[in-house]
């Protein structure tokens, strides 16, 4: 696995706690679902709120060079839709998609529907990460998609001449994403799609928020239960107007900072209403003994009433990205927990599942790592050490939490937390201040 280190390393002093009220940054999940649905949509799609970060601007970037108007303004983004799918460029068009997922899933099978040559490439991480089991479900429907380097994986050559429809199949235990793409596209092929997922499907919290989002842009997709999917061949309009909500998994290492001490903390834009499933992560804090109040539209998390959280052994595997927090606040409870299904973990920006494993060592937990599960041990008392990212985001966000244990943390290429969070030490240290 390899490390990589971009920027210099952020050293944390310790910290009391984190208290006080906090609006988040867009969801990236709806962000880039949102922007490709309003490129395919008939009309203009006004976004406020949209995450401002290298993922979405990953997505805008690459929009706007398969000729969607975009225009930016003040408080919002609007993307004139083109209300049909993408034309053939002049040339051949190369997309350099950098580490972001959602947008490399969700335009490989988009552009299956257009005409032309387009080559989809990344960083060397995204290059790891596996594409076959999306490839292998557009092949049937008509996709004629070639692998440049290593089968299985990007980068990727698309000869997109429209995709045909039909029956296609696809494995639900690998990435939630390659289900999504396939739904956000299959409304404009020729003819009805008919999707069957094999054996379990993760994530399902997100798929969810594929089906609601195109609900909203006027598609209907018949399923049942998540294993078998009926698209008719129907065209997305645009609603006008949407609001992106606070990103819930950005929200796991501030709800976790108010379950571990001080007054507590709240926050804002996110609540029962949500349609991210990482707000669930309230759940695992309530199962460590977290005093926990939600609302419509907040979250309030103080500590448990004698200051103790509790050991959990709990099945994640529906807050993948959200259980990674859980796995570092498992540092704080007092007994070994123990996190399963999260098998996803191994194909993400990183290798997560080693990762974490290898950094909650540093700090002193005793930890096993299996294929599709950890096991956590803390130490009487943790130890200051320096933390690698992998460049991986969600590695550096939740690591920061070791802060609280009353001892400095070092934070390798802190810079990684662009890719969904930009201002996320500012922000941390906003509200650790407030305790001093």
């Amino acid at each position: 696995m390899t490390i990589v280190n971009n920027s210099a390393p952020i050293v944390l002093p310790p910290i009391p706690a984190l208290s006080g009220t906090l609006q988040l940054p867009g969801s990236k999940s709806i962000s880039n679902r949102l922007l490709l649905l309003a490129a395919l949509a008939d009309g203009t799609t006004r976004i406020e709120g949209l995450l401002k970060a290298d993922d979405t601007a990953v997505m805008l970037t690459a929009l706007e060079q398969l000729g969607v108007p975009i225009t930016e303004t003040s408080d919002a983004i609007e993307v004139h839709g083109r209300g049909a799918p993408f034309a053939e460029p002049r040339d051949r068009l190369t997309l350099q998609l950098g580490l972001a997922g959602t947008a490399f899933r969700s335009l490989t099978a988009a552009l299956t529907l257009g005409h032309g040559c387009f080559d989809l490439d990344g960083v060397a991480r995204m290059r790891e990460r596996p594409i076959g089991d999306l490839v292998a479900a557009l092949t049937p429907l008509g996709a004629k998609i070639e692998y440049r380097s290593s089968d299985g994986y990007p980068p990727l050559t698309i000869r997109a001449q429209g995709l045909r429809g039909g029956t296609t199949s696809i494995r639900g235990n690998v990435s939630s994403q390659f289900l999504t793409a396939l739904l956000l596209t299959a409304p404009y092929a020729e003819n009805p799609v008919s999707i069957a997922v094999e054996g379990e499907l993760i994530s399902k919290p997100y798929v969810q928020i594929t089906l609601q989002l195109m609900r909203a842009f006027g598609v209907e997709i018949r399923h049942d239960d998540y294993q078998n999917f009926d698209v008719p061949c129907q065209r997305y309009r645009s609603p006008g107007h949407w609001r992106v909500e606070g990103d819930a998994s950005s929200a796991s290492y501030f709800l976790a900072a108010g379950a571990i001490a001080g007054p507590g903390l709240t926050i804002d834009g996110l609540g029962s209403e949500a349609l991210q499933g990482d707000v669930a992560f309230a759940d695992v804090l309530s199962a460590m003994g977290a005093r926990v109040d939600v609302g419509a539209a907040e979250i309030r998390v103080r500590p448990p009433a004698d200051g103790q959280l509790r050991a959990f052994d709990l099945d994640l595997n529906h807050i993948p990205d959200a259980a990674m927090t859980a796995a570092v606040l498992a540092l704080f409870a007092d007994g070994p927990s123990t996190l399963r299904n999260i098998g996803s973990w191994r194909v993400k920006e990183t290798d997560r599942l080693h990762a974490m494993a290898t950094e909650l060592r540093k700090v002193g937990a005793r930890v096993e790592e299996f294929d599709d599960a950890l096991q956590v041990q803390p130490p009487a008392t943790l130890n200051t050490n320096s933390i690698a990212t992998y460049g991986d985001h969600r590695m550096a966000m939740c690591f920061s939490l070791i802060a609280l244990a009353g001892i400095p943390i070092t934070i390798e290429d802190p810079a990684c937390v662009g890719k969904t969070f930009p201002t996320f030490f500012e922000t941390f240290t906003a509200l650790s201040r407030r305790n001093l």
